[in-house]
């Protein structure tokens, strides 16, 4: 029972270490290229000089180092490491001796001096010839299509193996046969416990309860491991725990921007959808058309109506620098956010790098950039707030049943009634406050002086009745703003006047270049003839859906199967799971997540059925036991020699404390914010010059016990109240896009592990059943073990805890044997809880 403590600080050490002075030299070479010199070609040069150009002046263009130190009609503009006999220097410094460049200004002597220095340490470029920011309209050219993640999906047999009848399906064919190349075997089954304890952490980020472990260890059917998968992907836990690893892909929060505590009040109902939509296993295509274009969608009932607008809160609701005075910059920035989200979460590909030029590693131009922008800035997402400089995520009214409307009238008519019992009372303690007031002033029934002590008496009651009056203003005003109104939600629509954008140089919404056609990206976009075609009555999200969610795309299907198959093997078959680009990892085994891909296409986008594939397998179901020889010839565990062991997110981790102590509160959904508390929020009356505001002075008593998905999210700082142990756990930060969590082992992981009020509330509600049930202290601690750990206890660990029990009983005599009992049992739970083998998944 070691407590999970940091350990391989030299390991951690020589992670951190920095680049090669070579490497790092290099890096810094091309970033200085790409910050100081890119940006003034392309804002200066390249409408006369480059491939956009239908005739380049003098023959020259400089979109590419190799068509510089060809130069034009005068030679070669570019001598790297001779400033001085570089003609585009010459230009620039405009000395009359060339042409002068732009003709039109001459540049600031800090850029002459950038330039200058670039070109002395050699010139670094990476632009290849062909690839500048200004490409053909023909797109990628072959050889970048050539890219493994740009070719479609082949169906390849796995390789014959030795001991093939070790496989269950090609899953584990595939497996099988790149372990074979090597020499290697996979690793021995795991336990019945270890599979039980894994599926279900997996499945719904919960620890199996001591009577389904019964159950699933007194089922002898070859069919007991299919229940159990069936049962937890029919479980409403389900979508809570796969619904969270796609908020992380989404900058999902409860708060808007990060500049002031704005409460997102609208943002719970965007949540609860990616909730209930893992849980209904809506096709996976159909998840992507409705968050990018669902108001443009048609739908059979109310409820898909409203769904669908909920939906396209995946664009809106983002890290939003809604203060923003200039409101060309603001709309831009939003734009580039949701061409970067809408690439990294469905494609893996970083599009949002080609605002500015060319992506410097990947085949996107910053046509495709301006292709997929124009769509955006054709849909409206934010509008100009009441408030000074303030904007706000645009919203729509979501259709009602009649049966929902209904309800709401009936709360509407009580919270009127409500309302106005507040304001009599308001109205009565005023007159009250008016009539002691007068009498303290002499203005009392004939005037009569007051005696002493019955003023001390009325000037108490002054000071309580004024004070119970703006406490009834207080909830006056809060009670009128949160009314029963209409359900909204934060969405986006279509512009009334939807058009292509113009390049922004340099990303300044004010210095404005070509007008560029709305499409998609190029090398992606195989087996398409000509440019894609977009009604000018829409901004085009209804095509662009259609073209990400087709199974024709080679990306799509392949970064949706890779991710699910990092959450359940630890790491990714492509392990860079967010890029898929030239700068990202292979696939270690492409053949298998093709099979993957062109499977879950085929199976209807079902992610459950996809799901329950991967857990079945044989490759699934290996011990993460380690292997002296198998380490020694694939040390990072590439080719799945054994299953990954891997610690808990931060919210399995606090929702499997709750549920192993009684605790956890299943259900959930609604308001994370609990804004219904007058005390937690601000600024609710009219004509201030902010907006409301929010503050987490309380929550609800039930939310020290709700799934952890369902508590409030914050962007301006930590994690408040229930929720705090998602800032020690490497919780994605909300302005962040992550498919797959980072995982550090720190010092204060283990002091709050020891410390906590949570942990040490956890452990006493878990000691006080343990210590009243039946039997003695070996059966008790049976039952501990199955509770905590899933698994029954040894001899060993028996003897070990017992003794401890004893000493810890008799540390202090002084206390009643009760609660030395009691702290004895809390002491174990305690530790059994901050465990290496309670806090990882093995």
């Amino acid at each position: 029972m070691r407590l999970f403590l940091p350990g391989c600080l030299a390991l951690l050490c020589l992670a951190m270490a920095p680049p090669t002075r070579a490497d790092t030299g290099a890096d810094e070479a091309v970033a200085f290229f790409e910050s100081r010199i890119r940006p003034v070609l392309v804002e200066h040069c390249y409408r006369c000089h480059s491939s956009q150009a239908k005739s380049p002046r003098g023959g020259l263009r400089v979109d590419s180092r190799d068509a510089m130190l060809k130069g034009g009609d005068s030679g070669p503009v570019l001598v790297p490491g001779k400033p001085d006999n570089s003609l585009i220097l010459k230009a620039l410094s405009h000395d009359g001796e060339v042409s002068e460049m732009p003709p039109d200004e001459k540049l600031s002597a800090q850029v002459l001096a950038d330039f200058r220095r670039w070109i002395a340490s050699g010139a670094p470029d990476p632009r290849r010839e062909g690839s500048s920011g200004e490409k053909p309209a023909g797109g990628a050219v072959p050889s970048e299509r050539d890219f493994w993640a740009f070719q479609p999906p082949r169906r390849v047999e796995a390789a014959p193996a030795r001991g093939m009848s070790w496989a269950r399906d090609e899953i584990d064919r595939f497996i099988l046969s790149g372990l074979d190349a090597k020499g290697l075997r996979p690793a021995p089954d795991a336990d019945r416990y270890t599979w039980l304890r894994r599926v279900c952490l997996d499945l719904v980020g919960l620890p199996p309860s001591p009577e389904q472990i019964a159950a699933f260890r007194d089922d002898p059917s070859p069919q007991a491991k299919e229940r159990v998968v069936d049962r937890l992907l029919a479980s409403p836990a389900f979508g809570a725990c796969w619904g969270r690893h796609w908020l992380d892909l989404t900058g999902y929060a409860d708060q808007i921007g990060t500049a002031n505590d704005i409460f997102a009040e609208h943002a719970w109902r965007y949540r609860d959808y990616v909730i209930a939509s893992w849980n209904a296993d809506k096709p996976f295509d159909r998840f992507i058309r409705e968050q990018i274009a669902g108001d443009l969608l048609p739908s059979n009932s109310v409820e898909e109506r409203a769904a669908n607008l909920v939906a396209t809160g995946f664009l809106v609701l983002g890290d939003l620098t809604i203060v923003e005075a200039d409101k060309a910059k603001l709309r831009v920035d939003v734009v580039d956010q949701q061409v970067d989200k809408v690439g990294k979460a469905f494609l893996g590909l970083s599009i949002g790098c080609a605002r500015c030029h060319d992506h410097k590693f990947d085949p996107i131009s910053l046509r495709d950039y301006y292709a997929m922008a124009g769509i955006f800035s054709s849909t409206e997402s934010v509008t100009r707030a009441e408030w000074g400089v303030w904007s706000w995520p645009t919203v729509a009214r979501l259709p009602e049943t009649p049966a929902g409307r209904a309800e709401r009238q009936g709360r509407l008519e009580r919270h009127r009634q409500a309302i106005a019992k507040l304001k009599a009372e308001r109205e009565q303690a005023g007159r009250r406050l008016a009539e002691i007031r007068a009498m303290l002033q002499g203005q009392g029934p004939g005037r009569a002086p007051i005696e002493p002590t019955a003023r001390a008496g009325l000037e108490r009651e002054r000071r309580e009745l004024a004070a119970r009056v703006g406490r009834l203003g207080t909830e006056i005003e809060h009670g009128e703003f949160f009314a029963p109104n209409p359900p909204v939600a934060f969405a986006v629509h279509d512009s009334a006047r939807p058009g292509n954008m113009r390049v922004t140089i340099r990303g300044n919404p004010h210095a404005l270049g070509v007008e560029v056609p709305r499409g998609f990206v190029q090398v992606v976009s195989r087996g398409r003839s000509g440019p894609a075609v977009i009604s000018s009555q829409e901004s085009g999200r209804r095509e662009l859906a259609d073209w990400i969610a087709s199974g024709e795309n080679p990306l799509t299907a392949r970064v949706a199967v890779n991710r699910i198959w990092q959450k359940l093997f630890g790491e990714g078959i492509v392990r860079s799971v967010d890029y898929f680009g030239r700068r990202g990892e292979r696939p270690s085994h492409p053949e298998l997540l093709d099979a993957l891909a062109l499977r879950f296409v085929a199976d209807g986008w079902s992610t459950k059925r996809l799901i329950r594939g991967l857990v079945l397998s044989r490759a699934y179901a290996m011990s993460s036991a380690h292997d002296r020889r198998a380490a020694a010839i694939d040390p990072d565990n590439r080719l799945l020699w054994r299953m990954n062991r891997r610690r808990l997110d931060a919210e399995s981790l606090r929702d499997a404390m709750l549920a192993v102590s009684g605790g956890l509160i299943v259900g959930g959904g609604g308001p994370g914010l609990p804004l219904e508390y007058p005390e937690n929020t601000g600024g609710l009356g009219k004509g201030g010059v902010n907006p409301p505001s929010f503050r987490l002075a309380r929550f609800r008593p039930e939310q020290e016990f709700v799934r952890t998905v369902y508590l409030p999210i914050i962007r301006s700082g930590p994690q408040a109240g229930p929720g705090e142990l998602r800032n020690v756990f490497d919780f994605t930060q909300p302005g962040e896009f992550a498919g797959q969590r980072a995982v550090t082992t720190v010092p204060t992981q283990a002091l709050f592990l020891m410390n906590a009020r949570f942990l040490k509330a956890r452990a006493v509600e878990l000691a006080r059943p343990t210590l009243a049930g039946a039997g003695d202290d070996r059966a008790r601690l049976g039952r501990l073990w199955i509770r905590v750990l899933n698994r029954p206890i040894t001899p060993a660990e028996q003897d070990a805890a017992a003794a401890f029990l004893a000493e810890v009983r008799d540390l202090d005599p002084t206390i009643a044997p009760a609660a030395r009992g009691l702290r004895a049992w809390a002491e174990l739970c305690h530790a059994l809880l901050a465990s290496n083998e309670f806090l990882l998944r093995l």
